[in-house]
């Protein structure tokens, strides 16, 4: 039934579900008014009795004969219920006419009665009863009950009808939009509405998307064909060096020559795992956060890097800071800003740790050449690179610091570029504190 019903189209189900509604609600009205139908009828009867009996109470009062029509009709008893108007016994027993001597209705053999007891002119009680038949009160009641239930039944499909066709106007602009959509050429936005209502905002909200899709379907050809550019140059050159070493039976040579293809294929392999991480955030998928600590990192990442590395020092005024990250993207951060900071210092590195009560920072300052302002803003930039020749030289792949920016971006944390008070470069990472965890010292 569920895959039925979702099987449906949004105009269909809505007109059902309208159908429905309203044919609950009618439904639970006739039969409400049903149930009430015989009291309201009863009721009229009773009301037309009492009109009838108060003017023949009088008459009988006054000593004058009754006066009365149909289709009420009237007697008078005495206090026992025996007839003295001349007529014939009414029928009613002595609990029914106790009750009539008290006030209230009595039905039998299908008549209502009402009375009230009244003085004659010679001191004598008189019993005054005026009676209505209720012939036809049992099919009244049925055949109201069943067209009540038929009302019900008609209005409800009036109902869906209308739902049907009023949903069916409302959807003829969602239809056009869909034919706009099937027929919108690449670059195009959908023409928005002149209302400002839900069909503008989604037609807005559908602009937008086409927006995002574009921006990254071009960073996707971007990506591409800077990928390929990159790997084109180490796979050119593996290729190139093969070739000699095998043309060539030089040991001497061959031995050289696999050295460079060693290096080659390492920085290739390196190229390669920045790029699948990337991929991998571009993709969405971001690793569970848990607190890590910040100066233990960093003395791990100083302790991996090369004994040829610039001399390295860790500065930090905390014993402890706790950042909200996972424990491989923090060892991706450090090490690539390391080894930035290897690739171009001259002497001396220094990592220092901060903390406050809401962030963690991590500063990186080398004594190299630095970073020019007009570069600042595009180091982080996939394959930008300030000295392309110095870069490849070094073994750089132009990745490194845009993994660093996408790792701490998406952790809600930033990245920035500056100067060092060595005139080198200074990278500071900016992370948020680990919820339930501080800097201590």
């Amino acid at each position: 039934m569920t895959g039925w019903w979702r099987g449906r189209s949004l105009q269909v189900r809505i007109t059902l579900l309208a159908a429905t509604i309203t044919l609950a609600c009618l439904l639970g009205l006739a039969a409400l008014a049903a149930s009430n139908l015989s009291p309201l009828l009863i009721g009229s009867v009773d009301r037309e009795l009492s009109a009838a009996l108060g003017p023949a109470g009088a008459e009988v009062s006054a000593g004058r004969p009754l006066s009365g029509a149909a289709p009420v009709t009237l007697r008078v008893l005495d206090t026992a219920g025996a007839p003295v108007d001349g007529g014939t016994p009414p029928g009613l027993t002595l609990y029914d006419v106790s009750a009539l001597k008290a006030g209230q209705p009595v039905q039998r053999d299908g008549a209502r009665y009402l009375g009230t007891v009244v003085s004659a002119p010679d001191g004598a009680q008189r019993l005054v009863v005026a009676g209505a038949g209720l012939v036809g009160f049992s099919a009244a009641v049925h055949y109201g009950g069943v067209w009540l239930v038929v009302v019900a039944s008609v209005g409800a499909l009036v109902a869906g009808f209308a739902t049907w066709l009023v949903v069916r106007l409302s959807l003829r602009p969602v239809a056009r939009m869909r034919g706009s959509v099937r027929a919108l050429p690449p670059g195009a936005r959908l023409a928005l509405p002149d209302s400002h209502d839900e069909l503008r905002a989604l037609a807005e909200e559908f602009n937008a998307l086409l927006a995002r899709q574009e921006q990254a379907a071009e960073r996707l050809r971007r990506f591409t064909g800077d990928a390929a550019h990159e790997l084109r140059s180490p796979v050119a050159s593996i290729r190139v060096q093969a070739e000699v070493a095998v043309t060539n039976p030089d040991p001497e040579l061959a031995q050289e020559t696999l050295s460079d293809i060693l290096t080659e294929a390492e920085r290739l392999s390196s190229l390669l795992d920045g790029l699948l991480s990337l991929a991998r955030s571009d993709a969405g998928e971001v690793p569970p956060a848990s607190p890590v600590e910040l100066v233990s990192e960093v003395r791990s990442a100083v302790a991996r890097l090369p004994a040829e590395a610039p001399e390295t020092r860790v500065n930090t005024a905390v014993a402890q800071a706790w950042a909200s990250a996972a424990h491989a993207e923090v060892e991706l951060v450090l090490d690539n800003l390391l080894r930035n900071a290897c690739r171009y210092a001259r002497a001396e590195i220094v990592v220092s740790v901060l903390a406050t009560r809401s962030t963690v920072r991590v500063v990186v300052d080398d004594d190299g050449p630095g970073i020019a302002p007009e570069h600042r803003e595009k180091v982080f930039d996939r394959f930008y690179r300030i000295a392309d020749d110095r870069a490849r030289s070094s073994g750089g792949t132009g990745l490194g610091l845009a993994m660093v920016a996408e790792t701490v971006r998406r952790r809600g944390g930033r990245v920035q570029v500056g100067e060092s008070p060595d005139g080198g470069a200074r990278f500071v990472v900016v992370w948020r504190v680990a919820g339930g965890a501080g800097a201590s010292g």
